[in-house]
């Protein structure tokens, strides 16, 4: 048996599905008390911005360690029913066996890397979002603590902006400091064994972001009309039977929108940091 099968049937068990209600709120109560900690051991969190819950969220957030930045004041971090949704790397999150069960018990949802937006999970993801689930995504794809401009993000939280059922608002997170309480290159190359004390985190929320997907449908089409590039099999959107060449255009345009509401907060949460120096 292979190591991807003898994951399976632990990833299944604690799936949406299947998730053990009291387990998932033990758990989740643990992870509150594990953030009360951190902020107990110097490690200041200033949060800036607003939410709102009035109907499904995709959050998009830059340098994100989820879950210990929730543990700023008055959120609710150990009610597992307010709790998000995450898409996690499969190579990180689901090694093995106990990872596997751990974090779908966290509501965290496998996602392969470079395994395309029509891979098998992105269809629970679009199911969480039919329920009015928030659901939290790392949108540049990678692990980045350098402070630099954000790179071109990936079209995975864009295709699911445009599959949804009912388009979701989209509330773009950044925040600093992350990189100095798990630094990558701490000694040896390595980070350290534990998180590191005396550190400030910046947590900047933006406002949120609507996307008027009729307009937006129509000028991908118009767009597409000239462009000739290879097929990479997607398969038709629906309903608006939108073609691969059309979905390249939409979900390009959906994604720099997001990088350069992301990019502002990310220069405005610098500047804030400078001011304190």
């Amino acid at each position: 048996m292979t190591k991807q099968k003898a994951v399976q049937p632990l990833v299944a068990a604690a799936g949406s599905r299947h998730r053990p209600a009291v387990a998932t709120r033990n758990l989740y109560q643990h992870l509150r008390l594990f953030a009360e900690l951190e902020n107990g051991m110097g490690r200041k969190r200033e949060a800036h911005g607003r939410d709102t819950k009035e109907q499904s969220h995709v959050h998009v957030c830059h340098w994100l360690d989820d879950p210990v930045m929730w543990g700023f004041k008055g959120f609710p971090t150990s009610d597992a029913n307010l709790a998000r949704w995450v898409l996690s790397a499969e190579d990180i999150c689901f090694k093995n066996s106990l990872l596997s069960y751990f974090f779908r018990l966290g509501k965290c949802i496998p996602i392969t890397r470079g395994g395309g937006i029509y891979q098998e999970h992105m269809t629970e993801a679009l199911e969480r979002l039919n329920d009015g689930a928030w659901l939290h995504t790392f949108p540049e794809g990678k692990v980045s603590q350098e402070d630099a401009p954000i790179r071109r993000l990936k079209w995975g939280t864009a295709s699911l902006i445009v599959r949804a059922p009912v388009t979701p608002i989209v509330l773009p997170i950044v925040h600093q400091g992350f990189e100095e309480v798990m630094p990558e290159n701490f000694m040896f190359g390595r980070r350290p064994p534990f998180p590191l004390c005396n550190k400030s985190i910046n947590i900047v929320i933006g406002e949120p972001i609507e996307f008027d997907l009729p307009k937006m449908r129509e000028k991908a089409i118009s767009m597409s009309c000239d462009q000739s590039l290879p097929s990479r099999g997607w398969p038709t959107t629906s309903p608006c039977g939108l073609d691969e060449a059309a979905q390249r255009c939409l979900y390009s345009s959906i994604s720099e929108q997001i990088r350069t509401v992301m990019e502002s907060l990310r220069r405005f949460g610098t500047s804030m940091l400078n001011q304190k120096v």
